[in-house]
């Protein structure tokens, strides 16, 4: 894995100073302890349209496809993480830092809107291993690449090691100042999500709560070389240039899964 220019620049230290950012959340925090925490670097939201029955097969029956104007999205994010470590444990720069590169739309279960993931490409054996196993998630081992230019270009290459095959290839950056998302706009609603769902190993729906301060999003510009991603998770793209926003760094806590009645 060739990401350590990117993660090299990337500051370690985790802001403890999220769990008191809390205004903006949909509903209150867990009361239950946190049990991880993640630092989000050089993100890079792709977005594009979908009608919502091509997802429906897709999607545990479980969750409802989530609606902007009648409209599903299907988002395509790469970035690379630092901080990766269960609660009380110390972050090891070897294990801890990694890039990952994601397939997703959005689900609610009620009035609680979420994330539901088709895949999740990672560096890290071990750390596909593990999520595959604590949580079921469709995690792939992948090749990957992170380089930032010293102007912000963010280079990014990931080729997946296992069926189904799948790439994507591209350089991005951001321009214009970062901004908050305005509630009810689609920028809110394509980001500002405080849990992913998916269903366990048998087949038992759950949701899994994450917080972050809102995400400062900035207008971005990309050129994706090789994007083969929501093919392998049989989503057929529109045609159309994608929604593009950028975030320069995000950190999170999250919490063991709850299972659904």
């Amino acid at each position: 894995m060739g990401s350590s220019g990117a993660v090299a620049a990337a500051s370690p230290t985790f802001n403890r100073a999220i769990l008191a950012d809390v205004a903006h959340r949909p509903w209150p925090m867990p009361e239950r302890r946190w049990v991880m925490t993640q630092t989000w670097h050089d993100l890079l939201f792709a977005h594009w349209p979908v009608d919502p029955p091509a997802l429906r097969s897709l999607v545990p029956p479980a969750f409802e496809i989530d609606r902007c104007e009648g409209v599903a999205w299907i988002g395509i994010v790469p970035f690379h993480m630092t901080n990766v470590a269960p609660r009380g444990v110390p972050a090891v720069p070897w294990l801890s830092q990694l890039p990952e590169l994601n397939v997703r739309t959005y689900v609610r279960v009620g009035d609680k809107a979420g994330i539901y993931f088709f895949s999740l490409d990672a560096a890290r054996v071990l750390a596909v291993r593990a999520a595959r196993f604590l949580f079921n998630l469709p995690y792939f081992v992948a090749s990957m690449d992170v380089q930032v230019s010293p102007h912000g270009v963010v280079h990014y290459r990931s080729d997946r090691q296992a069926a189904p095959a799948a790439g994507f290839s591209a350089a991005y950056r951001p321009y214009g100042p970062p901004f908050t998302a305005a509630p009810g706009s689609l920028e809110h609603f394509l980001t500002e999500r405080y849990c992913l769902y998916n269903v366990d190993a048998r087949g038992v729906p759950y949701r899994l709560d994450i917080h972050h301060p809102p995400w400062p999003l900035q207008r971005a510009e990309a050129d994706i070389v090789r994007n083969t991603m929501a093919g392998a998770a049989r989503v057929a793209l529109p045609p159309a240039r994608p929604l593009l926003h950028f975030a320069k760094r995000q950190d999170m806590v999250g919490w063991l899964p709850e299972r659904l009645a």
